[in-house]
Parts: C-alpha cells; structure tokens; sequence
C-alpha cells in the first residue's frame, strides 16, 4: 500500500472552537454570580478551574491557527477576538481569588457587576453561536454585549463612592475592595472589545 506524499489537513472549524471559549467563559460566570450570592466556597475551585479550561481551549486555537493557511476570516481578527474572550474570564478568576487571600465578603455592588457580566458574557456566546449563519442575530447580541461596559461602569463609580464615604470602612478594607471592584470593571472593556471585534468581522465578512 502506497502512502500518499500529500497529507491532507484536517480542516479546523474556528467558529466552534470560539464558541465552545465563550460558553466556558459565560458558565464560570454564572457560578461566580451563584457564589456570591449564596457564599459557596465550591464556587472558587470551579471558577478556578473553568479558567483554565478556557485556557486550554485558547491554546488548542491558536495551534490550530497556526497549522491552518486558510481561515473563515482574518487569522488576527480570530487571535484577538479569544485574547479578548479569555481576558473576560480571568478577571472572574481573580476576583474568587482575592475575596479568598484578602478575605473580605463580597458586598451588593459587586453582586451587582457580576450579574451584569453574567449577562454580558451570554450575549458574547449568543453572538459567536450566530455568527457564522445568522450575522443580524449575532450582531444584535454583540450590541447587547456593549451596553455591559457603560452599565458596569455606573456600577463601579457608586461602589466606589460608597466604598470610600463610609466612615466605618478601614484604608485597609477601602483598598483590598477596590482591587477587586477594578478586575470587574476592566472585565467590561473587554466584553466591549469582544463585541467590537465580532461586529468588524461580521461587517468584512458580510
């Protein structure tokens, strides 16, 4: 038997590799909301470990980009659309992990701006499960990713104020829940970013 001198490349499906990163980001969301609310400490190992999920899942992309010559759209525009979903989920992680190392409770507020990304990070899945044969209905849902930005951004300012206005706090307390306040407001941007990235890919692609 005769082996062929051309290997012919398993073609990679990207669409499913960033929509499978998205539902793993959006499910480490919904048990850092449950964790919170409830004060399972279960719920930091499973963050934990879905972030590394996510992880792997941005590795296997990326090696596969990097075996692929040719890709459903721009092979940057699909590398920086998982940087921007991975860097949604690590905020989570740190988040879990600093309540746990600074151990301070979480209070209302950042209940609060988890829910939203709770929220935000399901209209990223929604979006990229859309993306490669309804666009209208992805971009619809990356709309609806954006307003996560401007809703935790309100948020964070009245955390903040209440955060520092309360003479009951300590500098001690005021500093530790203002770190944490900020990997979830960050973690907005880059729900923006990932909305922004899957709104430029469906316009070249369309």
């Amino acid at each position: 038997m005769k082996l062929s001198l051309f290997h012919r490349e398993k073609k990679t499906d990207f669409y499913k590799l960033l929509v499978d990163h998205a539902r793993t980001v959006y499910e480490a969301y919904t048990i850092l909301v449950r964790g919170l609310e409830s004060g399972d400490s279960g719920a930091a190992d499973r963050v934990y470990f879905l972030e590394r999920d996510a992880d792997d899942l941005r590795r296997i992309l990326i090696d596969r980009l990097n075996r692929t010559l040719i890709t459903p759209f721009d092979r940057e525009d699909i590398y920086a659309l998982s940087r921007a979903v991975d860097e949604i989920i690590d905020a989570a992680q740190r988040t879990v992990e600093e309540l746990h190392i600074f151990n301070v409770q979480p209070d209302d507020d950042l209940i609060a701006m988890a829910k939203v990304l709770e929220k935000g990070t399901l209209e990223i899945y929604d979006a990229l499960k859309n993306m490669k044969q309804y666009s209208t209905v992805a971009l619809e849902h990356a709309k609806l990713a954006k307003a996560t930005e401007n809703q935790i951004h309100h948020i964070y300012l009245k955390a903040l104020a209440d955060l520092f206005e309360n003479p009951q706090h300590t500098p001690g307390y005021m500093l530790k829940m203002r770190e944490i306040y900020r990997h979830l407001n960050r973690s907005a941007d880059n729900c923006d970013e990932a909305a922004n990235i899957i709104s430029d890919i469906i316009i070249k692609t369309s």
